[in-house]
Order: C-alpha cells, then structure tokens, then sequence
C-alpha cells in the first residue's frame, strides 16, 4: 500500500470544503488489521465553528440497513427466519396483499400472485418503494408518500406511530409490481424490522442493542441521540449552486423518512432503514466485525460463512436488469442483503475489487467492506441528497489505486 499517496484525501476533503459543497466530513481507512489513517475538513456545526472530527456523531439514514441486515442474519444462523419465509406468518395483514402497477392515483389493485418473503425485502424486490416520484407513479406509491408524510408529523409532536403499526399500515398499501418480479429501493428494510420484532419477541433497538451493539462497544449508536450527548450531534445542511461551481448551505431541520431532524426522543418508530445514528469510530467497529468474519474483539456475532455470504450474494438475472436500469450509478454492482455488491469490477464508475460491498445514506456516510484487500474504507457528513457522491467516489478512487 502507497501510504504516502494517501494525503491526497486531505487535498480532496479541504478542496470541497472550500466549495462550500460540503460544511464538513471525516474518514477512517482500515487495511491488514491496522488503521492506515484518519482525516477530517470542515464543520459538525458551520454557525459554532464546530470540527467534523472523530466524537461527531451523525445520522446514518439509509447505512442503518447493514445493521438491520445483520440482525436478520442473527436470526437466521439461529433457525428462526429464513430467506424463504412469507412475511405474512409473521405479520398476518400481508396475506391480503394487493398490487397495483397502472399509472396514477386512480389505478385499481388486485390480489397478489405471490407474498412477500423475507429475500425480497432484503433485496428490495417486495414492491415497496419510498413514495411517489410524478404523478404518474402508482397508487401505492401515492399512499406510501401519504404514510411518509404522517410519519414526519408524528416526529415533530407526538411519536405514537410504532415500527410496526408502519408494517401494518403498508400491508395495505398496494405494492408497485408483483413481489420478486422487479427490484426498487424503498421501505422494505422497514417492513423487516418488525419482522425482527416479531421472531425476536423484543423492540428492534433492543434487539440491535443486546446482539450487535453492545457486543462490539458501539456506545454511540442508536435511534436517538440522549441529551448528554447532543452537542456532538452534527448539523444538517442543504448545499445549493447559486452560479456554475459556487454553493451556499442552509440549514436543513426538517423531518425526511419518519426521522426526526433532532434525534432528541427515544422514537415510536425505530426505522431499520433509515434510523440510526453513529460515529465513525462505532461504525468502524461494526465494519471491521463483517471484515474479520463476524467476529470482533472475541465477540462473534455472526458466522464467517455468513459474511462470505454477502460477498458472493447476486441478484437474478432479470432483475438485475432492472436494477441496472435504475440504479445506472451503480453500475457493475448488484444488490443483496440491504447492501451493494461489487461482481463486475470493471463496469463500476469507481475502482474497487469484486465481492466490495457496504451502503451509503441520503446525507452521504458510507461503508465500504473488502475481504479480499481486508480493507475498509468509512466515511461521514451529513449533506441533504447525498449518497454516493462525488467525494465518495473520489476518495474510492485515492485508496484503491494506493494499493
């Protein structure tokens, strides 16, 4: 490994700080059982003048679904889920699901062929979505944009709707496509949780809490921030082009997906795809348990053949056609267990290795595991519409062509 060629993720942090794209981001990169370094630019708090460092905690958004992964996975390796189970033995109002793909908010829903399983929300190809786009999106979509909007009012007053009042409410929503026949990115990482509650017979954050977190000492890590602890609790900003290549932030506190813009209060609705928060150092520790093989620090919490699992997972062939078609970013990965996967490297906008896989969520923190460089690669910030984005993809780039 080129250490050395490393210091150029300084020179890339500061340059889209200065730009104003960003307020402020961190990274870790862990190779061979070492840490190869840390860098941080910028600020948790632009108005304060308050470091993005290594104590900043942030919310994960969508890279709370590795972790709700792993928890079904626990389940699994137990015998108490499986990939083929119906989610209608766990949550008896799915039996009378319906489908609706005609275009707008009038079309007519009618039974599903099949149900939904516990695979297809793994791989998002239950149906569900994150709400309508246009009008013309179906009707599902519309009422799934409907409960989404419910959601972000309940966060702001009265935090009444549970995670599985959210599951029950969408077994009545009609899904998009016929289960397994399409794939979509939606709630469906949501849908699991309760199911987790179900087999588990505990909350969802209880269920984390007992068998991932505090088995890898993520202290830092849950659905909620505690008020000891929120002055660590970095900013939301929306960055905005005024002219070619000139931002400006602005603040953003608004609820998004049934996540309350604070995380002050101990939520109703613990989202497994969108819910936690973290630090860096925590999510490390999660990475580093899925890159040794379930275990860390003499805590296995999952099977090494598990992990091995995710790696070589790979959606069907037609539906990742479908993926491909709407996920072009991601091209030359697929998309298995609440997470990308790498199979063919050199279609991948990036450079990476197959078998990489992680997440990344709306504000811009993302994982990246890769067992066979025993590599990996986290990153924080907390950015509206951010994703995989252009520092991600630059940082990938940095590392990997320093090994």
């Amino acid at each position: 490994m080129n250490i050395s060629h490393l210091s150029n993720i300084q020179n890339m942090f500061d340059e889209v700080v200065a730009q104003n794209k960003v307020a402020g981001l961190n990274c870790v990169i862990y190779k061979d059982n070492k840490e190869l370094g840390y860098w941080q630019s910028g600020y948790a708090d632009v108005e304060k003048k308050k470091p993005f460092n290594r104590n900043t905690i942030a919310r994960l958004y969508s890279m709370s679904k590795p972790v709700t992964n792993v928890a079904a996975w626990i389940l699994i390796e137990q015998g108490k889920l499986e990939l083929c189970d119906e989610i209608d033995k766990f949550i008896p109002e799915y039996r009378e699901l319906t489908v609706c793909s005609d275009s707008g908010k009038n079309g007519k829903p009618h039974k599903a062929f099949r149900r939904i399983t516990v695979q297809d929300l793994l791989n998002m190809t239950s149906g569900y979505t994150y709400g309508a786009w246009c009008d013309e999106s179906p009707c599902g979509e519309h009422l799934t944009s409907e409960l989404i909007g419910e959601l972000n009012k309940d966060v702001t007053s009265d935090f009444k709707i549970t995670t599985m009042e959210v599951a029950r409410r969408l077994a009545k929503i009609p899904v998009s496509f016929e289960p397994g026949t399409d794939y979509n990115y939606g709630l469906s990482a949501d849908i699991l949780g309760a199911v987790i509650e179900v087999v588990s017979g505990m909350k969802l954050s209880d269920f984390i809490k007992k068998n991932i977190f505090e088995p890898l000492g993520m202290n830092d890590t849950a659905f909620y921030v505690p008020e000891e602890k929120q002055e660590r609790l970095a900013n939301v900003y929306k960055a905005e082009e005024v002219e070619q290549n000139k931002y400006k932030f602005s603040l953003f506190e608004s609820p998004n997906l049934g996540i309350q813009p604070f995380m002050n209060h101990e939520p109703a609705f613990e989202s497994g795809g969108a819910g936690l928060c973290s630090t860096l150092d925590d999510y490390l520790k999660f990475a580093q348990m899925l890159l040794n093989g379930g275990e860390f620090n003499g805590r296995r919490i999952l099977q090494k053949k598990t992990v091995e699992y995710f790696a070589n997972a790979r959606l069907r062939e037609d539906l990742q056609q479908r993926f491909d078609q709407k996920m072009g970013h991601l091209c030359g990965y697929t998309y298995c267990n609440l997470m990308r996967v790498a199979y063919e490297k050199g279609r991948c906008n990036v450079i990476t290795e197959n078998g990489e896989f992680g997440w990344d969520g709306w504000l811009g923190p993302y994982v990246s595991v890769d067992l066979q460089n025993n590599l990996i690669i986290v990153m924080l910030m907390q950015k509206t519409d951010s994703g995989t984005w252009e520092a991600t993809r630059k940082l990938k780039n940095i590392v990997y062509s320093a090994i």
